[in-house]
């Protein structure tokens, strides 16, 4: 492709800054355009417009760079952005047809904001841009057709790969494979995940009828830009997320809208050599939280708990030295005092409060701590003994019943 001619260079070189301020108007036209005309891409959007709206905004800045670069003799153009947005769309199955419009659209739109910067200033030079025409549609073309190579990659990928090969590959990184480099990167390119950046593994635990608590997370993590390859692995559901720029709190977020079930999320770790431990620790987070609740957890939210459960012998004597006798009272009497301890504790020992959350006088509490103390042989203004009441009550359910409601 030759080089502009030095005016035309000039005048792009003139229009670029006024051009930059044009990209988020530009943004918002080619989403409403995409809502209004293309059904797809309408599902997209009522599912969440984050990710597209990311992806528009940084193609048509690609476009613009282009023109930009164009302005001082530097016409080099990357492919791989848009081979990787043809990969997404086909991912979230939206069909190639309407990908390709909207990357049509999307030179029609720098096309149309070049024109209309220009009639900000002088007229006497827009002729010149006449010739730039030609090389915003031939950009866009040698694009879409990058966009139908990484669509029609990803079909392939998709349509070769089958459930059982790719639940082995999950398996051995799980496993602790993931120290092993050529084993990385086969995993990487037949999960397309890529497993050298951060990352952090999600454990979703069966229903009581052993049915998925998660509906679809690939398609809902997919649909933000994020991708992450799942199997299964006994019985609950597992996965590997890359999260490129993203927090552990975005996915922690996106799967509570979804959740059905307990869920723990490992903490964030560096590559796919700590993916073995990741796993467990998100085990182990899902594992704390009773059967049929409908939280999200990750690991750091639930380390005492994580402590408790992972040393039973331990536990067990924590609960009978801590709480002794309590334990062996009548029922309605025993849930009585476990629930006021829970209430005592988590009003950071403030009597008034904790009357204030059982909906009772503050001398009830008062004469139910005392009772407390004498079954127990343990004093509630000593520091230690609060701790290790803390501590016993997340191995009872009425103090797992507290932490649910905190």
């Amino acid at each position: 492709m030759q080089p502009f001619r030095a005016e035309v260079r000039a005048r792009l070189a003139e229009l670029a800054p006024l051009l930059l301020d044009q990209l988020d108007a530009m943004t918002d036209r080619m989403i409403e355009v995409l809502q209004r005309t293309e059904p797809a891409y309408r599902q997209l959007l009522a599912r969440g417009e984050d990710e597209l709206r990311r992806s528009t905004r940084a193609n048509l800045e690609r476009g613009l760079g282009t023109l930009i670069g164009a302005a001082s003799g530097n016409r080099v153009t990357s492919l791989r952005d848009a081979r990787e947005v043809g990969r997404r769309r086909a991912a979230q199955g939206i069909p190639l047809e309407a990908v390709l419009r909207a990357y049509r659209l999307g030179g029609q739109m720098t096309w149309e904001a070049l024109l209309q910067v220009a009639r900000t200033g002088s007229h006497e030079h827009d002729t010149l841009l006449l010739e730039v025409a030609g090389s915003v549609w031939r950009t866009n073309d040698v694009e879409c057709a990058a966009v139908a190579e990484g669509y029609r990659e990803e079909q392939r990928r998709l349509a070769g790969v089958d459930e059982d090969a790719r639940q082995q590959v999950l398996d051995g990184l799980l496993g602790g494979r993931g120290g092993d480099p050529a084993y990385v990167r086969a995993a990487s390119e037949l999960l397309a995940v890529p497993l050298d950046g951060r990352l952090v593994v999600v454990v979703a635990l069966p229903d009581p009828d052993g049915a998925p608590v998660l509906d679809s997370p690939h398609a809902e993590l997919l649909k933000r830009g994020v991708r992450s390859v799942w199997g299964t692995r006994s019985g609950a559901q597992v996965g590997i997320v890359a999260l490129g720029t993203q927090s552990g709190c975005d996915v922690v977020s996106w799967l509570r809208a979804s959740a059905a079930g307990p869920v723990g999320l490992s903490a964030v770790v560096e590559g796919a050599a700590a993916v073995g431990s990741a796993y467990r620790l998100a085990e182990t987070a899902a594992r704390t939280l009773p059967a049929g609740t409908r939280r999200v957890v990750s690991i750091d939210e639930r380390l005492p708990e994580a402590l408790l459960s992972n040393s039973p012998e331990i536990s067990s004597r924590l609960v009978g030295q801590s709480l002794g006798g309590l334990l062996e009272l009548p029922e309605d009497e025993r849930e009585m005092l476990l629930d006021t301890l829970a209430a005592f504790l988590a009003s950071d020992g403030s009597p008034t409060r904790a009357a204030d959350e059982l909906y009772c006088h503050r001398n009830t509490v008062m004469h139910r701590l005392r009772r407390i103390e004498s079954v127990t042989g343990r004093k509630v203004t000593d520091p230690r003994s609060r701790l290790l009441w803390q501590l016993a009550l997340l191995g009872t359910d009425g103090g797992r019943a507290a932490q649910r409601s905190a």
